[in-house]
């Protein structure tokens, strides 16, 4: 059977199949099947009895799928399922999972927002300001989406409402920021479509690093704006004993900088020392641990452990350097926590699966030294894990069956060659590519679209010609265009998140909202966001070079 026609039953297939409410992983597996036995026997379909009609004497059949069952194509697909099942990197995603539920189940944000709103109260709309940055912490800890709507319409939408905040911008703001997970490293969308695309994750958290922070940024920068032009949408709370004058914050900002980069720095010296007092006995430990042991480390990290004593005990006292610690504590779990994850992977210490169980046991620690620990914790936690986790390796299992089917069956090529055939400039060719993950997004889970469409687009993107790619036309590598590739998909998964009908955070938000806060007052806010995220989409399409800054 010809691939048009294959292409277009597993597309009639694909929509019929989600719109009676089968799961995407079960769905994906039965259209693999399909394809395969479309593609090499469909007689099997046409004819099913073929080869009689007594199972208990039916013997191979003469095609290529039934004659020797496991072989051909058949072995092609098994090696391609065992291939992405065994990455080692797959198993970061349950520990981020898992580090993310025990935020959730923990005092530690809490903190963090008790903290922030301290510092911001005063500022016209501090409030969403410290919802965003609370949000852009939380994805840089744990990577994950769901959680942080949730999390922060429990926290911090009440509070809004109460302060008579304007709806649309209270639910725009936790369901924009709590999705950034998306975008910010260690973000769980980029290390699946480092799996599946064999690119790698260490230069994708690298580029994204900018694009995620320039999108919150703007987020934060529009509500500042709008509220400045619009004081009525961001009423100012009434003055408390707790709020911290400008000089307070002069005085107390820098002095937990320096505190903590002391701090920083002395771990970094003892790490210098173990390193080379340890290479006495076992000399493989200085080929093992090949960064920051430089003798220039020891001395600069000494020189920083002085210069903050010195500023604590000589310059601004115990008192005031007490006062300090009292008013941003809060914010020092999860800094701690962001540093042992995205400062071991950066760094270049670790690579991402060590980062995420570090970032798990900081976790685990942390909640024990604050007195919350409990068994019922670790087993909601645990349970939570293994659901979320459970779903996202049916999906990948049943997607990559039919990706890999429809890549056997010459899909790619058949879709490579319609785009290309239509003649398209290489932008009106990313334009499209755009569009579709657009406007699949708005049904599909970002799982199923980067199994499923990524091994048919990538390879059309890697074809195009690279001084065509966005304005300047700045990449000048595979890997380049990759990457940049990636960071387009991240961002358009970002917008999904929000895109109605079946946007997810619209939903994690109205499984913690008031009851008078309907499904459409909530897409509603959501406007103003998807017009940023598309700014920031087109720029990076426009600008590629955005996203290669630090590679």
């Amino acid at each position: 059977m010809d691939i048009g026609t294959i292409s277009l039953v597993l597309l009639i297939g694909m929509l019929t199949l989600l719109a009676i409410g089968m799961p995407l992983g079960f769905a994906s597996g039965f259209l693999a099947v399909v394809v395969m036995v479309m593609k090499f026997e469909p007689t099997l379909i046409t004819d099913p009895f073929i080869y009689g009609f007594d199972f208990a004497q039916w013997t191979a059949g003469s095609g290529v799928l039934s004659k020797s069952f496991g072989t051909g194509p058949m072995n092609i697909l098994a090696q391609r399922l065992y291939g992405i099942m065994v990455n080692y990197v797959l198993i970061s995603v349950p520990l981020f999972i898992f580090m993310a539920t025990l935020l959730e189940r923990s005092g530690i944000a809490r903190d963090m927002y008790t903290c922030l709103n301290m510092w911001m109260a005063r500022t016209r709309g501090g409030i969403a300001v410290v919802t965003a940055l609370m949000a852009i912490v939380m994805a840089a800890m744990s990577g994950i989406i769901g959680g942080e709507v949730v999390l922060l319409g429990l926290i911090a939408l009440p509070q809004m409402l109460r302060l008579g905040y304007n709806q649309n911008l209270a639910i725009g703001t936790i369901c924009a920021s709590g999705s950034l997970g998306t975008m910010i490293p260690p973000s769980i969308v980029l290390i699946f479509y480092g799996l599946i695309t064999e690119t790698s994750i260490h230069a994708l958290f690298k580029a994204a690093f900018l694009p995620g922070f320039m999108l919150a940024g703007l987020y934060i920068i529009y509500i500042l704006v709008r509220t400045r032009l619009n004081p009525g949408l961001a009423p100012l709370p009434e003055p408390s004993a707790d709020d911290l004058t400008t000089k307070d914050k002069l005085v107390y900002g820098p002095t937990m900088m320096i505190m903590l980069a002391g701090v920083g720095a002395a771990i970094v010296t003892l790490r210098w020392i173990y390193i080379k007092v340890g290479a006495t006995i076992n000399p493989k430990m200085i080929d093992e641990n090949t960064k920051l042991i430089g003798d220039s480390v020891l001395w600069i990290g000494l020189a920083i452990v002085a210069l903050a004593i010195i500023f604590i005990f000589l310059l601004v006292g115990v008192k005031t350097a007490r006062e300090a610690w009292q008013k941003t504590k809060g914010m020092v779990a999860p800094l701690l926590i962001v540093f042992v994850v995205l400062g071991s992977i950066y760094g270049g210490i670790t690579g991402i699966t060590e980062a995420a169980a570090m970032g798990s046991l900081a976790v685990l620690t942390l909640i024990w030294i604050r007195k919350e620990f409990s068994f019922k914790l670790l087993r909601e936690a645990s349970m939570r894990t293994f659901k979320s986790t459970g779903t996202i390796i049916w999906v990948t299992l049943g997607a990559t069956a039919l990706a890999g089917a429809y890549t056997i069956a010459g899909g790619p090529a058949y879709v490579a060659n319609l785009i290309v055939g239509s003649e398209l400039p290489t932008l009106g060719v990313l334009l499209v590519m755009m569009v579709i993950f657009l406007f699949l997004g708005a049904f599909m889970d970002w799982t199923g679209i980067v199994l499923l469409v990524m091994p048919v687009f990538l390879p059309i993107v890697l074809k195009l010609p690279m001084n065509e790619l966005g304005l300047t036309g700045g990449l000048d590598s595979e890997t380049m265009v990759r990457v940049w590739f990636g960071i387009l998909f991240c961002v358009n998964m970002q917008v999904s998140f929000l895109s109605p009908p079946f946007g997810p955070a619209a939903f994690y938000l109205k499984s913690v909202a008031p009851p008078h806060i309907t499904l459409p007052d909530i897409f509603r806010g959501f406007l103003p966001f998807i017009c940023m995220q598309l700014m920031i989409l087109a720029l990076i399409l426009l600008v590629p070079e955005i996203t290669t800054i630090f590679l």
